[in-house]
C-alpha cells in the first residue's frame, strides 16, 4: 500500500477497486484498517481508498508541542494529491465530523456524504467528542475503547474483538492518546456554528448511527438540518457502527448509493 506527501505529512493509503472514488475516513484513535469490511464489500465496484490520519496509522506524527493539524484541511489536500474532485466520502465519529466540516466548505462538491457516529449540537450540548484529557501510560499495549463495541459483540465474536484491538493498539496508533495535542484554532473556530452552516450543504447525505451511540442526538441534529438528508439508526448498535454491524451499514450504504448514483448517471468510472 502506497504512501503520499500531503503538505508535510506523509500519508499512508490503502486502495482496492475502480471507479467512483469511495474515500472512507477513520475515527479518533483508529486507521484506515478499520474499514477492511467496506472494503471487502464495495470494492467490485468502488475505488475503495482509506487513508490514516496525521498522528494516526502509519502516516507521520505532528510535532508534539504543536496544534493538532486541522483534519478538514488534511481531507482537502489528500483529494487534491490523487486528482479526486467529485468523492463519496464516509467517515466515522472523527472521520464523519471530518467529512461535514469539509463539506461546509464544498456544499455540493461531494457524490454523496456518508457520515456515522458524527452529527452537531443542539444548543446546551457538547459539539463533539471531547478532547483526550489524560495521557496514555507509555507501558500500556492495547487502547481502552469504552463503548466504540458493544460487551455482546466482544463475547460472541472474539475473534472480531481481538483484530479490532489490533487494528488500534500499534504504537504509532497510540500516538494520539501518548501526546494527545490541542486542537488547531481553525478548527474549534469552524466547530462553533456548525449547526447554522450545515444547512448550506446540497450534496445528498445518509446519516447512520448506531441505536446505543450517546451521538444519537447531534446525528438527529445533523439530519434534521441538512435539506433532503437520510437518517438510518441501527438498533443494537454502538459507536462503531461500521464495525460491530457491519451488514446493516453496507446494506444502508448501498442502497443509498443506488439512489444517488442512478439519477446522476454515474458510470463508476471517472474521478
Amino acid at each position: 500500500m502506497p504512501w503520499i506527501e500531503v503538505g508535510e505529512t506523509d500519508i499512508y493509503y490503502q486502495e482496492e477497486g475502480a471507479g467512483q472514488p469511495l474515500v472512507f475516513l477513520h475515527g479518533n484513535t483508529s486507521c484506515g484498517e478499520a474499514w477492511w469490511q467496506q472494503f471487502a464489500h464495495f470494492r467490485d465496484r468502488f475505488r475503495c481508498i482509506a487513508f490514516d490520519s496525521v498522528n494516526h496509522g502509519h502516516s507521520s506524527n505532528s510535532p508534539r508541542d504543536a496544534d493538532e493539524p486541522d483534519r478538514a484541511d488534511e481531507l482537502e489536500r489528500f483529494l487534491a494529491a490523487l486528482g479526486i474532485s467529485r468523492p463519496i466520502l464516509a467517515g466515522n465519529s472523527m472521520g464523519g465530523n471530518t467529512l461535514t466540516r469539509w463539506a461546509t466548505r464544498h456544499p455540493g462538491d461531494a457524490l454523496a456524504l456518508i457520515p456515522s457516529g458524527a452529527g452537531v449540537a443542539r444548543a446546551g450540548q457538547p459539539g463533539a467528542t471531547p478532547p483526550l484529557q489524560q495521557r496514555l501510560s507509555p507501558d500500556v499495549l492495547f487502547l481502552p475503547i469504552g463503548d466504540s463495541l458493544t460487551d455482546g459483540f466482544k463475547q460472541s465474536q472474539p475473534r472480531m474483538f481481538e483484530r479490532y484491538l489490533r487494528i488500534r493498539s500499534t504504537a504509532t496508533r497510540l500516538e494520539a492518546m501518548r501526546y494527545p495535542r490541542r486542537p488547531a484554532p481553525k478548527t474549534l473556530a469552524e466547530r462553533e456554528g456548525m449547526a447554522g452552516r450545515v444547512t448550506a450543504i446540497t450534496s445528498p447525505m445518509c446519516i447512520i448511527v448506531g441505536a446505543l451511540d450517546p451521538a444519537v442526538p447531534r446525528c438527529e441534529m445533523l439530519h434534521e438540518l441538512v435539506p433532503g438528508s437520510n437518517y438510518h439508526a441501527i438498533a443494537g448498535a454502538p459507536h462503531n457502527v461500521y464495525y460491530e454491524a457491519a451488514e446493516p451499514y453496507n446494506a444502508i450504504v448501498d442502497a443509498f448509493l443506488a439512489k444517488v448514483m442512478a439519477p446522476a448517471g454515474v458510470a463508476n468510472a471517472v474521478p
